[in-house]
């Protein structure tokens, strides 16, 4: 009986995990849903406009409780 040579079987390279990665993000960007440019810009205002309105909020507590904290506790130290 003839011998029959196989070759070995190598893992893949370096190249080729990275062609295979890449090409797995390909087939799953095809895959997402991107949003039309009317709810695009309604998002992005959204998001501009509660990221103003928790900065005021955020800025205004910082006032009172400098306020109540600092200058209330000198007072009393007075």
């Amino acid at each position: 009986m003839d011998a029959v040579q196989q070759a070995p079987v190598n893992p893949p390279g370096k190249v080729a995990q990275v062609r295979e990665f890449y090409d797995a993000v390909v087939a799953e960007m095809k895959k997402v849903t991107w949003p039309s440019k009317p709810e695009l810009i309604k998002a992005t205002r959204m998001i501009v406009i509660v990221s103003m309105v928790l900065g005021v909020v955020i800025g205004l507590l910082d006032w009172m409780l400098q306020k109540i904290l600092v200058d209330g506790v000198a007072a009393l130290a007075r």
